[in-house]
C-alpha cells in the first residue's frame, strides 16, 4: 500500500467501534488518534451511513445515553471527520465482499475517500486485510496506534 509523505495528512477511515472508544471509552490505543486528529496529521472520513450507524448505536439501551448526550458525541464526532462527497458517478473500484454486510460501507467508503486506513475492531472486517482487492490498509486500533507512533519519529 502506499504511504503518504508525513506532511501530507493521512486519510483514514474509522469503524464505528473505533469511533465509541474514541468518544465514549477513552481507549489508550486510540489515544495517538485523537492527538492526529486534533494536530492535523489525519483526515478522519466519514459519510451519511457511517453517521446514520453511529446514530443508531449510541442509542443502545447498553450505553444509556440520553438524547442531548447523543447529540452531542454525534455532534462532537462530525466535527473530527470530514464529510465525503456523494455519489461521484465514478464506478467504485471492485472490492472483496464482508462477510457483514452492515460493515461493507466501510469498505465503500475508504474507497471512496482514498483512504490509507480502515482501522476496524471488527473480526471480518480485519479479515480483509492484505486482500489482492482492498486498497488500502486494514489495522486493528492497536497497529494504528504503532502506525501513528512511528510517523511521529
Amino acid at each position: 500500500m502506499s504511504s503518504p509523505s508525513a506532511s501530507a495528512p493521512l486519510p483514514v477511515v474509522l469503524d464505528t467501534n473505533v469511533v465509541l472508544d474514541l468518544l465514549v471509552f477513552d481507549d489508550p490505543h486510540v489515544r495517538p488518534l485523537a492527538r492526529a486528529l486534533s494536530a492535523g496529521e489525519v483526515t478522519a472520513w466519514a459519510d451519511a451511513e457511517t453517521l446514520k450507524e453511529l446514530e443508531l448505536v449510541l442509542a443502545y439501551p447498553s450505553f444509556a445515553l440520553d438524547e442531548a448526550a447523543r447529540r452531542e458525541l454525534q455532534e462532537r464526532y462530525q466535527r473530527l471527520v470530514c464529510m465525503a462527497p456523494g455519489d461521484t458517478g465514478t464506478p467504485p473500484s471492485p472490492l472483496p465482499r464482508c462477510r457483514d454486510r452492515d460493515d461493507q460501507k466501510f469498505l465503500v467508503l475508504a474507497a471512496r475517500v482514498g483512504a490509507s486506513w480502515l482501522v476496524s475492531k471488527d473480526k471480518r472486517v480485519l479479515a480483509l486485510a492484505g486482500h489482492k482487492q482492498v486498497p488500502f490498509d486494514i489495522l486493528t486500533s492497536r497497529q494504528m496506534a504503532e502506525r501513528l507512533l512511528q510517523r511521529e519519529r
